[in-house]
């Protein structure tokens, strides 16, 4: 009997504890839920618009590669190399009749978009059929002046496959015709980056939904109207 006593009193006491738990975990759900919501919202719009494979792709206007970095001595870093290629490809391919490299010159000494310019250069492709973006600091402001500052009316955005139906949706949304060819990233870049990466994307994905479809933000840098320059491979 008092086996029996002892185990009705432990009873409540496991009780009381899950219900703890139950309300303890309640508000983490829920940032979870509101952190995983946006991503599939941006994946479920994308979905039908991403390759992985540059022959699949549709003709467009441009190849929108986003800056992603340079190495010490002002060179394309390796990762944005990658996407340099990919959209290298494309123009050789015919898929796309230009190039709008988009990227970061905040000083005269840190200067994305012409380091992206010169490599690709380098691989063949004509200087005329190039247009750059200096003040495209984020991927948001390179789609958004991509339309109203260059007139893209139709782009493929070439990007790491993490980043891209991100990169896709904000073109989109501001009135892009966009598709997206993706470049290797789980398996082609160190794993503890991509998982970084990777969790970044969640807080991106709720800031892209709310800087499109909310607050309709403007980009940092607006200015008039740039030319286009576009020169197909075989025109």
């Amino acid at each position: 009997m008092l086996g029996v006593r002892l185990r009705a009193r432990r009873y409540p006491e496991r009780v009381f504890t899950r219900r703890r738990l139950a309300i303890a975990a309640a508000p983490l759900a829920g940032l979870g839920a509101l952190l995983v919501l946006p991503l599939l919202i941006v994946r479920v719009k994308t979905g039908s618009r991403l390759s992985n494979h540059p022959e699949h792709v549709g003709h467009r206007q441009v190849a929108l590669v986003p800056g992603a970095g340079l190495t010490a001595g002002g060179r394309v870093s390796w990762f944005l190399r990658d996407r340099l290629d990919a959209a290298v490809e494309l123009y050789q391919l015919g898929k796309v009749d230009g190039l709008l490299l988009t990227g970061d010159n905040h000083s005269t000494t840190y200067d994305e978009p012409s380091a992206m310019r010169d490599y690709a250069v380098g691989r063949g492709v004509p200087a005329a059929a190039i247009t750059l973006d200096y003040a495209g600091f984020n991927t948001y402001d390179s789609c958004y002046r991509a339309r109203h500052i260059f007139g893209v009316s139709e782009a493929v955005v070439v990007t790491q496959s993490y980043h891209l139906p991100r990169a896709v949706y904000l073109c989109s949304s501001v009135g892009i015709d966009a598709e997206g060819l993706g470049v290797a990233d789980w398996g082609h870049v160190p794993t503890t980056r991509m998982v970084r990466y990777q969790a970044r994307e969640l807080l991106a994905d709720a800031k892209a939904l709310w800087d499109t479809d909310v607050i309709g933000r403007d980009p940092r840098y607006l200015g008039r109207h740039e030319k286009l320059n576009l020169q197909p491979v075989n025109g």
